[in-house]
């Protein structure tokens, strides 16, 4: 490992790790001396601005789609990188053990990519009424899918702030027309809309448990699956001018608008739907979202108008999970924290991106699929520990905070001073260990191999072996270092 000295007075002793990912190798994309926040040369160009990173933010955690495409469970039921350096800087020993943020973005990008798949087969079924859809159909399009967002992301790389900012209209713009014609269609139609009391006071508890109460938290699964995640914009931190100004903005955009939006869209399609078993027993067993806009709208061909606008932010939200993904091996590359970090931590000169990592994403996420053809119940187990996995991710990073006093980060643009700061923290730990343990609980009583959640047994599985693999590589692991942030002249210009 180099070190070399901070840039400053002589008291101030700050020193940069800058290990094996920061000397000038052939293939790296820039053999500049200046380094980023977390202590690494900057290799990445900063593409994005505020305007395509909140794109990217809305888009990539597009909470009205996602919700719309795991709409049947709630049916049934009742139904950058900144996160991994400040676990690291913190307890470095248990960010290593459970090192979910890479897992947890592969298994959302696989999820994605099969709804999305999902998604083109129920569109085609549409206007086919004696097809029957099968898995391998669906895996045919997930793997076009995967692909074609793969090939984006490579060979795309300097315009894809403008597919992002264009996935961000698409987005609102999506979700607008759909309220409109969720609420207006009915009417036109003849048909009426729902009645007040099946949309705000109705109750259907079909899971097996006694208990509404615990049936409401465990449907709350579903929402925090369309929340997805709010460090998605994180993972681009060096790769959008001061980051730490921009990536605080985009993710209040993206709790606003994922809010409001998706409190309107799901009040519209409940009032939309005139039949609810027909939704449960008698629509597409891929994508029940296109019975409920058939029932909306009255028409298949609506029901296909209605999918498209929902297919064009969904498909460029497959391209940004590839992009956060294949950043966040990356950056644990660079930190030699993979296998093969020589490799992966590599940046193409060519492309302007870590081209390995991108292609290890999709061959990663091509295997993922392949178990779906298999079995929907194993496919459905691993994506379904992403929300587990991730939310642990960050426990991880506040959890440490909270027990140092909060005094081991810098304060930046954004900070809760004080006691208030304490008592978020303390909550947001409680929540988190409390609904770790809810999602957890099977999905219905009584329980049998189809049914079974295996979000504990793939959560603990991977603890272990991710715990091996940190016992085995430990004394190679570099990780991001405390930099001196004020009058440093090593810092790449907007580093912070």
């Amino acid at each position: 490992m180099e070190i070399n000295p901070a840039v400053g007075s002589n008291d101030e002793k700050t020193t940069y790790a800058v290990g094996t990912s920061v000397r000038p190798t052939e293939g790296d994309a820039t053999d500049e001396g200046l380094i980023n926040a977390s202590g690494h040369r900057q290799q990445l160009d900063r593409n994005f601005n505020l305007l395509s990173i909140c794109g990217f933010a809305i888009t990539a955690g597009n909470t009205w789609v996602a919700l719309g495409g795991s709409i049947v469970r709630m049916f049934r039921i009742p139904q950058c990188v900144s996160c991994h350096k400040k676990a690291r800087l913190l307890i470095e020993a248990l960010i290593r053990t459970l090192q979910s943020p890479m897992v947890g973005w592969l298994l959302a990008l696989a999820s994605v990519c099969q709804i999305v798949g999902a998604q083109t087969v129920s569109m085609y079924a549409a206007f086919h009424p004696g097809f029957v859809a099968q898995q391998w159909h669906v895996f045919v399009s997930f793997l076009a899918i995967t692909w074609v967002s793969y090939a984006i992301v490579l060979f795309c790389n300097r315009i894809l702030p403008m597919f992002e900012s264009l996935g961000g209209f698409f987005t609102i713009t999506g979700v607008f027309i759909t309220i409109v014609v969720c609420a207006a269609m009915p009417v036109v139609k003849g048909v009426g809309h729902a009645s007040n009391n099946f949309v705000w006071r109705d109750w259907v508890n079909r899971t097996g448990y006694s208990s509404n109460g615990f049936v409401f938290l465990l449907g709350m699964l579903n929402g925090a699956y369309a929340v997805g995640t709010p460090d998605i914009t994180t993972h681009l931190a060096e790769e959008i001018p001061r980051p730490s100004v921009n990536i605080p903005k985009a993710i209040l955009a993206q709790f606003i608008l994922g809010f409001v939006t998706t409190l309107l869209y799901i009040i519209s399609i409940f009032y939309g739907i005139s039949d609810l078993e027909r939704v449960l027993e008698q629509g597409n067993r891929y994508f029940p979202l296109a019975e409920i806009y058939r029932q909306a709208t009255g028409s298949a061909g609506g029901a296909l108008g209605l999918l498209i606008l929902s297919f064009l932010p969904l498909f460029i939200a497959c391209v940004g999970l590839y992009l956060t993904a294949s950043r966040t091996f990356w950056t644990l590359a660079r930190d030699n924290a993979t296998p093969f970090s020589p490799i992966f931590s590599r940046v193409s000169v060519k492309y302007r991106n870590p081209a390995n990592a991108i292609l290890l994403c999709a061959v990663l996420c091509s295997i993922l699929g392949c178990i779906y053809v298999g079995s929907k119940t194993a496919f459905s187990a691993f994506v379904g520990s992403f929300v587990v996995l991730t939310t642990l991710s960050y426990l991880t990073a506040i959890l440490p905070h909270l027990l140092t006093k909060r005094e081991n980060i810098t304060p930046g643009w954004f900070w809760m001073r004080g006691a208030t700061g304490f008592v978020i923290n303390g909550i947001s730990c409680i929540y988190i260990a409390a609904f770790i343990v809810i999602f957890c609980f099977p999905f219905v009583l009584p329980v049998d191999p189809p049914t079974m959640n295996y979000n504990s047994l793939i959560t603990g599985g991977l603890t272990l072996f991710v715990a091996a693999f940190w016992f085995w590589r430990r004394k190679e692991y570099v990780g991001p270092q405390q930099v001196r942030l004020a009058n440093n002249e090593m810092l790449a210009k907007d580093a912070i």
